[in-house]
Parts: C-alpha cells; sequence; structure tokens
C-alpha cells in the first residue's frame, strides 16, 4: 500500500530541469523568429499569427518551431508584446520626424 502511494507520487512529480530546458528552446525559437522578422522587414507580410501579427513567408518556418517549441498561451504573450513594442517604435518615430530635427 506505501509502495503504491510513493509510486504514484514520483509520477506526479515535476523536474524543474526538463522545464528549463523547454524554457529555454521555446526562447530560441522565439528569438529566431522575432529576427526572421526583422530582418525580413522590407518583404511584404503575407501570413498571419496570432492578435493580428503578420510576417513574409520567409519566415513561416521559423514561425512553426515557434509556435510548436512555445505553449499557445506563450505565443500569444509574446506575440501581443511584440506587437506592443513595435507599435511605440513607430509612434517614436513619429515624433522624431514631426519635430523637424
Amino acid at each position: 500500500m506505501a509502495l503504491e502511494a510513493y509510486s504514484s507520487q514520483a509520477a506526479d512529480s515535476v523536474h524543474s530541469d526538463v522545464l528549463s530546458e523547454a524554457r529555454i528552446a521555446c526562447y530560441k525559437a522565439r528569438d529566431a523568429f522575432y529576427a526572421c522578422l526583422e530582418k525580413e522587414s522590407d518583404k511584404k507580410p503575407t501570413e498571419s499569427a496570432s492578435v493580428g501579427l503578420l510576417y513574409p513567408a520567409e519566415c513561416k518556418k521559423n514561425r512553426e518551431a515557434y509556435v510548436n517549441q512555445c505553449r499557445p498561451t506563450w505565443v500569444k504573450h509574446f506575440d501581443r508584446q511584440y506587437c506592443a513594442k513595435k507599435r511605440v517604435q513607430r509612434l517614436l518615430d513619429d515624433n522624431e520626424s514631426r519635430r523637424g530635427v
């Protein structure tokens, strides 16, 4: 009886090193995708992602790897962060051009 309780408890335990490796793999895939977006920014975006993010077809492989490596909620969160950062950058760039500097 005690052995059964121990074995079921061991099966439910979480290994932090496995979670850490998965998180690192997710971050690498995310960074590769966003690096591709920056590199291919001059091309017309033809693919659609979550939260209205558009990206060029050249980044499709990176996007698939990113979606496969990361949890869906993380992908949505990172996409929102990226879009917000780009929106702020666009506003700041726009304000610079209006100053007449």
